[in-house]
């Protein structure tokens, strides 16, 4: 038995409607399986949903919504009235809300598929439909209730909000196939006890008969931290089956394909933006009082071999890395308009209580060492940076204290900005040598041992790793957590260049280069780099309300100056949006969150003066348990150290876990048919592999005399799309994928809702509109224009490396002459032929004689040919000479090793 990842069998769902009920029928992409939700509309505020947990088949919806049809219309057998309406079509359910009236459902109507892991989809929500619960006839009304929606719909849900069927995003893919490799043991042991506990007729039926052949398939409970939509499901999540449950993530997802010489190698890039003390720039600062804090993103990168899909046999890698605020008490006043607003520190903490608070989580979730990378400033004329770095130093020295040395918080200050306006340091060299020091303490995860190669040919670098080497591979023993003062133009550059030294020891282990290094202005690194960016530009429009206003290139020292201007006009854009807009964001993230909950008699949210009070818990009730200045970590967690608590198999974690057990070709575990669907007709022109930015073509330049290895150093000028000078229409391609990721992307789907009723329960598919059928066209300039015109005609040496020369000699013309008089009388003999039986005809054609070794060689069958006694015993002594056992050399050997030993040598 194996283990496999649960599918969730409800992707397609259709709202129906009578006057009493709202019925929701969800149903797996083959429409083989179907479930149906029961929601009342007859209770003016409370919530009623009814889930029978029974699994249909597409007749027995049919007959089903046939019978709500007939019951509900107002007089029975009359045709023109429906009792069933069809409302909307969709892909999955946001949740459920309430503020001072009734219900809402928030259905995600539109998505687009950004990344693929391993079979796995990975889609942005594109559109979403707020749909009023109550019947009109019992809604009770109140005049804030229209403020309070608008509020909600303030958090635009179609930007940078991702799920996925059957991948748990909040995870990081170490977790998730760690999990899958759990002993087959204690799976067994949980498969019972769910059985027990759980009495669910329709879910283990026949399994017992199935014997050993079966698959555990297993569903891991999110991480809370990074889920978005835990307060809106927490209304149904106990009376609905999980199937229905999809939670989403925030932040980023971006994914490319590296072809190395027609390999291809899938570098995704996921950032996950805690919900926890979220907002916006100046108004969250720092942690709150349970250890969360501010702009806090934890940023994956995972590499995979994608010519093999499976999780059991492909090649997968994952590096993990943190930014985050300084954890510590403070904030800064933006009630002055300034700037840059003075830091003050809110309360004293001389025992860091959330510091440890914020330790502790990591600790648990990463395991250690903890990597403190502050890239402060240190030198001011006036105090403002640097209070946080004396206050952070004291507060890890003091932690420090009371942790195993080997376990301790490690520290590094980095005046980023100094080194950044010295003429004699090269910035990105120096976090070159960080980011080496950093990624040989935490190591990475890749699921496969060390390949024989790097066994027998060792590289220094490789065998200095840190992590945790186990059977089937190395796993990622703690993090790096970066921070500045905002955590993201100086954040997002020292994060890239860890990620770039990661992703070569990543390339290595896969056995894709020879050498865990790589260098600046190669594809594979432009290619990275661009990921990189619009991760950048994408977390810091979220919290800081721009772009990054210092990119990898400013750091570089090789931004043209058209870029200069850009970036003031990125700090203005940052500063307006600070000043007018982030209230309104925070008030709108607050209310999304469930941080604030509306309710009668209470101040309304836009009443109150401001949330520190809904944030900070121990304002409003003081905690019953105590926290010890000395034990500041979690029970259980240093037993462990340095693997994370969270991956360890203990009956815990074993708690947070759904394991069923299915026959290999079930649906729920099927990966194969999830993602090639050989039920549905596929288009090339959709496919999202053909779609996504891929290093070849748009990377490589266009001369196939070059090196078409994306390891090569090119020149700035000669690249596919230049990722220099050429991107004048920056705003217009960021505007055109709204920060989704860096790909051209497929299109996306959208559940069209029609008043008609359909048979099957749901409809097919359809997409946005025709225009985004073809591949997304970029309109350019004329100067671009004139560009393109002129490298088309290219001369025969640029295209395919050789002169033609103007006549061809003598001997090739005769050749050539002599081929044509060839295929002439071939034609005759064609027409000459047919008017022979076909008995005359065979025997006229030419018999070809096979002249390789293999005596019988055809389509059926093949001879092997047989070799002769010396070369078999010379293969023999091979063999033996491989596994240590070496045969006495005869006398002509030894004379010939001793002429050899003459010539070089002597």
């Amino acid at each position: 038995a194996a283990a496999a990842p649960l599918i969730s069998s409800v992707q397609k769902l259709v709202l129906y409607e009578t006057r009493a009920r709202y019925f929701l029928v969800g149903s797996n992409p083959a429409e083989t399986k179907y479930r149906v939700l029961k929601i009342d509309r007859t209770e003016p505020k409370d919530l009623v949903v009814i889930d029978d947990k029974h699994v249909y088949t597409q007749q027995e919806v049919r007959e089903l919504l046939g019978r709500l049809d007939l019951g509900n219309r107002t007089k029975i057998g009359q045709k023109g009235s429906s009792g069933l309406s069809r409302a909307v079509s969709a892909f999955g359910i946001v949740g459920f809300v309430r503020f001072l009236e009734g219900y809402y459902i928030v259905l995600i109507t539109k998505r687009r598929k950004m990344a693929d892991i391993g079979g796995h989809a990975i889609y942005k929500i594109e559109d979403t439909n707020m749909i009023y619960i109550p019947n009109d006839s019992v809604r009770v009304t109140h005049p804030d209730e229209a403020r309070y929606l608008r509020i909600f719909q303030n958090v635009d849900l179609s930007s940078n909000f991702y799920f996925s069927y059957s991948y748990d995003l909040s995870h990081s893919l170490q977790y998730n196939l760690t999990v899958l490799r759990m002993p087959l043991e204690t799976l067994k042991t949980e498969t019972t006890q769910t059985r027990q506990e759980s009495f669910d007729i329709f879910e283990d039926e026949g399994l017992s008969t199935q014997g050993g052949s079966g698959v555990f398939g297993i569903c891991s409970k999110p991480y809370e931290k990074y889920v978005w939509n835990g307060k809106l499901l927490e209304a149904v999540r106990n009376t609905v089956h999980r199937d229905w449950l999809l939670y989403i993530i925030h932040g980023f997802c971006g994914q490319s394909k590296l072809l190395i010489y027609g390999r291809p190698i899938y570098v995704t890039l996921i950032a996950r933006r805690s919900s926890k003390f979220a907002g916006t720039r100046f108004l969250k600062r720092g942690s709150n009082s349970e250890g969360d804090v501010a702009n806090e993103v934890e940023t994956e990168q995972i590499l995979y071999d994608a010519s093999v899909m499976s999780f059991s046999a492909g090649s997968y890698s994952s590096y993990v890395q943190v930014r985050g605020s300084v954890p510590l008490y403070w904030s800064q006043d933006i009630s002055t308009m300034m700037p840059k607003p003075p830091i003050t520190l809110d309360q004293a903490d001389p025992f860091a209580h959330v510091a440890a608070l914020h330790f502790d989580q990591m600790l648990q979730r990463f395991g250690s060492p903890i990597i403190i990378l502050n890239l402060v400033k240190e030198r001011e004329k006036r105090k403002h940076e640097r209070i946080l770095s004396e206050e952070l130093v004291a507060a890890v020295t003091y932690l420090n204290q009371f942790l195993p040395p080997e376990h301790a918080i490690i520290y590094i200050p980095w005046d980023m900005a100094k080194y950044t306006k010295s003429k004699l340091c090269n910035v990105l060299d120096r976090l070159n040598v960080i980011a080496e020091s950093v990624v040989k303490k935490t190591g990475f995860f890749v699921n496969r041992p060390d390949s024989y190669c790097s066994i027998l040919r060792p590289d220094e670098k490789w065998n200095e790793l840190g992590g945790c080497v186990v059977s089937t591979g190395r796993l990622q023993t703690g993090v790096l957590r970066t921070n500045c003062v905002d955590c993201l133009d100086r954040t997002n550059t020292a994060q890239f260049m860890v990620g770039k030294c990661a992703l070569a020891y990543q390339l290595y282990s896969l056995g894709l280069i020879d050498k865990p290094n790589l260098q600046f202005d190669t594809d594979a690194v432009r290619l990275f780099e661009e990921l990189y960016e619009d991760h950048g530009d994408t977390l810091s429009l979220q919290y800081g309300g721009s772009q990054l206003v210092h990119r990898v290139k400013t750091y570089r020292k090789i931004a043209p100056w058209t870029q200069h201007s850009k970036d003031i006009m990125q700090t203005l854009s940052r500063y307006y949006s600070n000043a007018f807009s982030d209230a309104d964001r925070q008030d709108s993230i607050n209310l999304f969150l469930g941080v604030f909950k509306p309710s009668e008699g209470k101040p309304q949210l836009w009443e109150l003066p401001t949330d520190f009070y809904l944030h900070h818990k121990n304002t409003l009730s003081l905690s019953q348990t105590r926290q010890s200045y000395t034990y500041w970590w979690t029970t259980g967690v240093l037993k462990h150290l340095p693997l994370p608590f969270d991956e360890v198999t203990c009956a815990e974690n074993r708690r947070k876990l759904t394991v069923k057990k299915f026959h290999k070709y079930e649906e729920e575990i099927d990966i194969h048919n999830e993602f090639f669907r050989p039920y549905e007709l596929s288009s090339f022109d959709e496919t999202f592999c053909l779609a996504m930015t891929n290093s070849t073509r748009d990377f490589m330049p266009k001369n196939v005399g070059i090196d078409p290895s994306p390891f090569t150093v090119r020149k700035p000028d000669e690249t596919g799309k230049s990722v220099l000078g050429n991107k004048n229409n920056r705003e217009e391609t960021v505007l055109q994928r709204k920060t989704a990721a860096s790909a051209p992307p497929p299109p996306s789907e959208e559940a069209v809702s029609s008043s008609s009723e359909d048979d099957s329960g749901t409809d097919k598919e359809e997409e946005g509109a025709v225009s985004q059928r073809s591949t997304p066209v970029k309109v350019t300039d004329t100067g671009d224009n004139a560009k393109i015109t002129e490298n088309v005609v290219q001369s025969t040496k640029d295209v395919y490396g050789v002169n033609l020369s103007d006549i061809p000699s003598e001997d090739d013309l005769a050749i050539y002459t002599r081929f044509v008089q060839l295929g002439q009388s071939q034609h005759k003999q064609d027409k000459g032929s047919q008017q022979f039986s076909s008995k005359h005809h065979l025997d006229r054609v030419i018999n070809l004689i096979p002249i390789s070794s293999f005596s019988q060689d055809n389509i059926y069958e093949v001879q092997p040919p047989r070799a002769d006694r010396k070369s078999i015993e010379i293969f023999h002594a091979h063999i033996q000479a491989g596994r240590g056992n070496m045969q006495p050399l005869g006398k002509d050997d030894f004379l010939m090793y001793r002429e050899y030993i003459r010539n070089r040598y002597m």
